[in-house]
């Protein structure tokens, strides 16, 4: 991979607003155990274009991208005779991974402009050259992901920071398998108010059933492993629900190339795809919920018992996740408004700590037969960076696995402490998590903090006129 990166990159400045090439003692390396050589994953990338043309004559621009930290497309793009050059990739701004709400970099928004912003090398990353929902005839996208100078993932991209994660788990032998669901609400442009359906709803009202069949016909055309889309209780929520994946970073990259898909599929038929975490102050949120197991070596699911015996392995997770769930919640509530779902008032919780077929709880334990037991995190919001989102909640699992025992175990560990309900109690209980810190990366951390305190800040200046009324 070296010769594919033969380029000197600008001194990195460890700062808090710089964009860090992280040193080999400071963070997991991410490359997976087995790395192609560098002509074979050009002649694979060859391969792979060449199906796609094959298969889509037509067209004429690709759009390259990154997902930044909370999940937003950023990128360009090209024509199709420049394709193939991506092969030995293509630069892009490491700030990517340090932009503001407003897609500023960090750097900037704080007045640092005297810091440059080194670019990255990005590589294609395979099995993603798909048709792009705006006109697929003639356009196509492709994700990429960034490269520090050694062949590494850049610390900072939240793709990079779940594969870290990954490899402690695979380390151990052990490899998770999820399936999310996403929740949305779909809003008429031309009113702002939708029928209802009720939960479960079987005969769609037929304002929708376009809408819904050309989201299924795009999500087959982009190769997206959508299983299935349900009604939800409140009018126009919906829930989009993805197949079980052994790719775990793949299904994340799914999550996100969905909720795009189905924002613009939406817009064509004059609706907006709304996946707030709280879009509507009277109706339910919106969650992107993780049916999570693991597999050993062989395959076998490790969790597998019956549902009011679960096994130590199952517990250990369990507990883990309870104990790291508090700084945990800084990253999978990662907006003011992601906290506006997580509680029913400004003191109680809305989400309970765990239980056995209880939707009510932030984990909970599904009906299934013995062999497919699993846990279903439901904390997490539908605005969520999932990449991140299943970082932390496996770094608990991990957690679990490494930190406690069985004496702990039956010492009340499956006792979930306190859970923040505002975004800067949550960013105080990650600071002081060690094991959160180490585990997401020392270098994404502290950005991480950095931004979400400057969003914060940037919150807390807004008057509303729901103040100027309070005033009177």
């Amino acid at each position: 991979m070296n010769s594919l990166i033969n380029h000197s990159l600008v001194k990195n400045i460890f700062t808090l607003f710089a964009f860090p090439q992280v040193s080999s003692n400071e963070e997991v390396v991410s490359q997976p155990a087995l790395i192609k050589p560098a002509e074979e994953r050009t002649k694979d990338f060859y391969d792979e274009v060449h199906r796609y043309l094959q298969a889509h004559p037509a067209t004429k621009h690709i759009d390259i991208y990154l997902n930044d930290v909370n999940g937003a497309f950023r990128g360009k793009r090209i024509a199709v005779d420049s394709l193939l050059s991506l092969s030995s990739g293509c630069y892009f701004p490491q700030s990517v991974y340090a932009m503001d709400h407003e897609g500023k970099p960090f750097s900037q928004a704080a007045g640092n402009m005297e810091f440059d912003e080194p670019d990255g090398l990005c590589l294609p990353v395979a099995g993603t050259l798909r048709p792009c929902a705006h006109d697929p005839e003639h356009n196509a996208q492709l994700l990429l992901t960034m490269k520090q100078s050694d062949g590494s993932g850049y610390a900072l991209e939240p793709r990079v920071v779940l594969e870290n994660v990954l490899q402690k788990f695979h380390y151990h032998g052990l490899y998770p398998v999820a399936a999310p669901e996403i929740e949305f609400y779909l809003v008429s442009k031309a009113q702002q108010e939708a029928p209802a359906q009720g939960c479960f709803y079987m005969p769609v009202p037929s304002d929708y059933t376009a809408f819904i069949e050309a989201l299924e016909q795009a999500a087959a055309d982009q190769r997206l492993p959508l299983s299935g889309i349900v009604c939800e209780a409140e009018a126009g929520q919906f829930e989009l629900n993805l197949k079980h994946a052994k790719d775990i970073v793949g299904i994340c990259e799914s999550v996100l190339a969905l909720r795009r898909l189905t924002s613009i599929v939406a817009d064509k038929f004059g609706y907006q795809a709304n996946f707030m975490a709280k879009p509507f102050s009277h109706l339910a949120g919106n969650g992107l919920h993780f049916h999570i197991s693991l597999n050993d070596s062989k395959g076998e699911n490790v969790f597998a018992s019956p549902a009011e015996a679960l096994n130590e392995m199952t517990q250990l997770c369990l507990a883990g996740m309870l104990q790291t769930m508090p700084a945990a919640v800084a990253v999978i509530a990662p907006h003011v408004n992601s906290f506006r779902r997580l509680r029913k008032n400004l003191n109680e919780p809305l989400f309970s700590s765990w239980g056995y077929n209880k939707r009510s709880a932030a984990l909970r334990i599904p009906c299934s037969d013995d062999g497919n037991r699993r846990i279903e995190y439901r904390l997490a919001g539908a605005d969520v960076n999932p990449y991140l989102a299943m970082a932390a909640i496996l770094t608990g699992m991990l957690y679990g696995l490494e930190n406690i025992d069985s004496d702990t175990l039956k010492n009340s560990a499956l006792f979930a402490p306190e859970l923040p309900l505002f975004q800067n109690a949550a960013i105080e209980e990650f600071q002081q998590s060690q094991y959160m810190i180490e585990s997401l990366g020392e270098a994404f951390s502290r950005q991480w903090v950095t931004h979400k305190l400057s969003e914060l800040a940037w919150f807390e200046t807004i008057v509303t006129q729901e103040e100027a009324v309070l005033s009177r």
